[in-house]
């Protein structure tokens, strides 16, 4: 069994490298442990860098996230009882768009299995050989060597792509608080996203659809989630957003209910031999400034482009270039995402001189067009390399 390139993988990262590959002709195996139910239902991001809705748009998988993404223009910062909006198209002449990651992996299998890709659910990767380069991976009772060219480990943060980099050197952070995260059904409250700073705790107000709410908490890291029953998940959030205004809340059944832990994570490089990192295996921020999917999509699309180029005319340039590349934006992203946690959450641990000082700048932010300016251009997202 052999392939051009191996993609350990079924998420959003492995399936769009996939698709982008098949577009210039170039062969590849998506190896991907769990089901093909449980993917397409994996709650994830939502927020979409217009970077990201290119890419996919551009690739020919854009058709429903046009119907039905809901592109933003603006957001609003809220603390002291007041919103504060960063108009963030009339600050850089971008958008972003609310699209759940589900319905992205959604349309990326659809896509790939009526091109006639190999996509294989339920596929354990045993073990990468980035030298060879081979996977070995267990599937429907047997075990299987897939030989390739390269290797492209899209398994996430527990996968074992990363494992396979020998002498990698990590860089991480964990942060004093989670975020209590729940799926509603019911119309949301606003119309742009709210992140709401608060001395309760962190709250964030987003959106799926005109018809479904996606809000979250800050928590503790090691809060019990049946101690959130539906009841006290609304008075906080109410109390979080309330404002001086009596701006009001909708309340409806919560249908998801979960716990994530805030961490940033980077791996140097993310390369070695013929193995390429990318996605969560290689990096991990926190959600609050929207970054996750949206650097998976630009490692993947850099990684398609330089394969593009060493299949069409033999040049290793752009692969060599590779890890470089990805991580100058994955750091900007970073800091990005730690500076927006550090701004929003209420840390347990700070004092009264440091939270005034927290105040201070959110109200810097809110009021200097320098400062908001440069929040709006992380947050819509640096430019893409356009996919080839």
């Amino acid at each position: 069994m052999r392939t051009q390139v191996a993609i350990v993988g079924g998420g959003p990262a492995g399936l769009l490298l996939s698709h982008l590959l098949h577009r210039q002709g170039i062969d590849s195996v998506v190896l991907e442990s769990r089901g093909r139910a449980y993917v397409e239902q994996r709650q994830r991001a939502g927020m979409l860098e217009q970077g990201t809705t290119d890419v996919l748009r551009d690739s020919g998988v854009g058709e429903r996230l046009d119907r039905e993404g809901l592109v933003h223009h603006g957001l609003e910062l809220r603390f002291a009882g007041a919103g504060h909006r960063i108009p963030l198209t009339e600050l850089t002449g971008r958008t972003v768009t609310v699209y759940a990651q589900t319905e992205i992996v959604k349309d990326l299998v659809a896509r790939r299995l009526a091109d006639g890709g190999d996509v294989r659910f339920e596929a354990e990767v045993l073990g990468i050989d980035p030298a060879a380069p081979s996977v070995t991976y267990r599937h429907e009772g047997a075990v299987h060597t897939l030989g390739c060219d390269y290797v492209a480990g899209c398994d996430g943060f527990h996968g074992v792509g990363r494992a396979a980099v020998p002498g990698v050197r990590t860089f991480s952070r964990d942060y004093p608080f989670a975020w209590l995260g729940v799926l509603a059904d019911v119309a949301p409250s606003t119309e742009e996203l709210i992140y709401a700073h608060h001395e309760r705790g962190f709250a964030l107000h987003s959106l799926r659809s005109p018809q479904v709410s996606r809000l979250y908490l800050q928590v503790a890291p090691d809060e019990d989630l049946n101690a959130w029953p539906d009841e006290r998940v609304w008075t906080e959030l109410a109390a979080r957003f309330a404002t001086s205004d009596g701006w009001q809340l909708r309340e409806g059944p919560i249908t998801d209910k979960a716990i994530t832990p805030m961490r940033s994570f980077v791996a140097e490089p993310m390369r070695h031999d013929r193995l390429f990192l990318a996605g969560d295996a290689a990096h991990i921020v926190p959600p609050t400034g929207a970054k996750g999917l949206n650097l998976a999509v630009s490692d993947v699309t850099v990684l398609a482009n330089a394969l593009a180029e060493r299949y069409a005319g033999g040049s290793e340039t752009l692969l060599d270039a590779y890890s470089a590349t990805c991580l100058a934006r994955v750091w900007r992203a970073e800091h990005f995402s730690y500076w927006m946690t550090t701004l929003l959450h209420a840390d347990p641990a700070a004092d009264d001189f440091a939270r005034r000082l927290q105040r201070s700048h959110l109200e810097y932010v809110a009021s200097s067009r320098a400062a908001a300016t440069s929040l709006a251009e992380n947050y819509v997202g640096l430019p893409l390399p356009d996919a080839l």
